[in-house]
């Protein structure tokens, strides 16, 4: 049976982490019993890991990652690199915020040996029209700058065999901001076996979030400069 890991970052979502963690856990059931849940929750300065802790004694397969970096996008490179570490077959990224539907999962697992990497697509999305236009733009410069088409870049729900995410994961710093959308780039530009999925997309259930637009905007400035840099890399590696 193949082993499926399921990862999500935390950062102060003791308002949604109970939830997600229990309706998100049922999709371990049928799968190998190496498969895992693993939440990244360091930093967080509310309950969150102290429920978390509380969730395993109810949940055996459930793994807390501790020592990553704070930042989102940090925790997703941590949480990729120990699935592949553990010797997971599959990896499936969400969040933990409540806004995916575990409901929808099923597809993307039906469809994993047909393809790579099986990526959400958020056709309407319910988290405000200004992050909708951010992606919007993310996609736009991704055209410009690598001269792919993709619908949906940043989705947090997708499926990704392990030994493909391994194949593009040494190119990030342990730091790096924003992973999930250069991991889509990669597939697009070298041509990885992607499907891309509609799925929903609900408001945030709870807490607040970590990330504004003002932090958007800068990590988008700072994103057009490495950018630059992917894209020589990747021109000298096709």
């Amino acid at each position: 049976m193949d082993s499926l890991y399921v990862v999500m970052p935390a950062y102060n979502e003791e308002a949604n982490i109970e939830s997600v963690v229990t309706s998100w856990y049922k999709l371990l059931e049928g799968k190998s019993k190496e498969s895992r849940l693993v939440v990244a929750d360091s930093g967080s300065t509310d309950r969150t890991h102290e429920i978390l802790q509380k969730l395993q004694e109810k949940y055996p397969q459930l793994e807390i990652l501790e020592d990553s970096l704070k930042q989102h996008g940090p925790k997703l490179l941590a949480l990729y690199g120990y699935a592949i570490k553990k010797g997971a077959d599959y990896i499936f990224q969400t969040d933990s915020d409540g806004q995916t539907n575990p409901k929808e999962f099923d597809f993307f697992w039906d469809n994993r040996e047909a393809y790579d990497a099986v990526i959400g697509n958020r056709t309407a999305r319910e988290d405000g029209k200004d992050r909708a236009f951010v992606e919007d733009v993310v996609c736009l410069l991704l055209s410009m700058y690598f001269g792919v088409k993709v619908p949906d870049a940043n989705a947090p729900f997708r499926l990704m065999k392990s030994s493909l995410v391994a194949k593009y994961i040494d190119r990030f710093d342990e730091d790096y901001n924003i992973p999930n959308i250069m991991f889509t780039t990669f597939f697009a530009f070298y041509g990885e076996k992607t499907l891309f999925k509609e799925i929903s997309f609900k408001p945030r259930q709870g807490g607040e979030n970590s990330i504004d637009l003002v932090k958007i905007t800068k990590i988008g400035i700072k994103a057009c400069s490495d950018f630059r840099k992917f894209k020589r890399q990747m021109k000298k590696s096709k």
